[in-house]
């Protein structure tokens, strides 16, 4: 390996690396404990003998590391690399458990629309307000969400917003309110896959479509995102 002592770009061609390509690893020892730590003093797996051919001490021969991605002579850039696959990897798993999240609520709603009438006013709101109580708070927002209800402050949570709600509605949204909340007490307390899953059967709605669309809107939402970061810079730079 040949080696210049001077920093800098190489003329297009050649072979010989600048200072700023590479890490000389000094042969004398350290003189203390803090010196000894520093990456100068210390040899890695990547160490090579390299010839100085350009700039001070031509025609000698030292031990150099020339691999960016040395975990001893790079470890800023290591660690960097690092933290930027674990946050690749972070925002995968969110962005997955968004699109499922997403394509879970729209398979629910899509179960709850194919619901037929078939109790009376009185049966599905006797039934709906004891599944109501066995419901958690979190999946009641769900289902809440799902008919543009938002919880009020002061207002006794969205448990009592959701009963008078219920209390007014007719006797179709009653029915798909009596199974969509079903579906999630059930899924709670079991596989929430195999419990949509089922249902979706059941009332044959078509899971593979929803999933497919609800990936494109996700897509879409990333493109319009970075679309509109590119433009930011371009309009910060000029």
């Amino acid at each position: 390996m040949q080696i210049s002592t001077a920093y800098g770009k190489q003329p297009e061609g050649s072979k010989v690396l600048p200072r700023n390509q590479y890490t000389a690893i000094r042969d004398e020892k350290p003189k203390s404990k803090e010196e000894a730590k520093r990456p100068e003093f210390k040899v890695c797996k990547f160490a090579t003998d390299a010839i100085i051919t350009e700039g001070n001490d031509v025609g000698t021969v030292h031990k150099v590391c020339s691999n960016p991605s040395c975990p001893v002579h790079h470890p800023k850039q290591q660690a960097s690399r690092e933290d930027e696959k674990w946050k690749a990897e972070q925002e995968k798993q969110r962005r997955e458990q968004a699109i499922a999240n997403a394509t879970g609520l729209r398979i629910l709603a899509a179960i709850g629309a194919a619901v037929p009438v078939r109790l009376m006013k009185r049966d599905l709101l006797f039934i709906l307000e004891r599944l109501v109580s066995l419901t958690d708070e979190r999946r009641l927002e769900m289902l809440a969400r799902q008919h543009g209800l938002r919880q009020k402050r002061d207002n006794g949570g969205i448990g009592k917003t959701f009963v008078a709600f219920i209390r007014r509605a007719d006797e179709s949204t009653l029915s798909k309110l009596l199974v969509a909340s079903t579906i999630l007490i059930a899924a709670s307390r079991t596989n929430p896959a195999t419990v949509l899953r089922d249902a979706a059967t059941l009332y044959k709605v078509d899971t593979d479509a929803i999933t497919q669309k609800v990936k494109a809107e996700f897509a879409a939402k990333m493109k319009a995102k970075k679309e509109a970061k590119a433009n930011s810079k371009v309009v910060k730079a000029a």
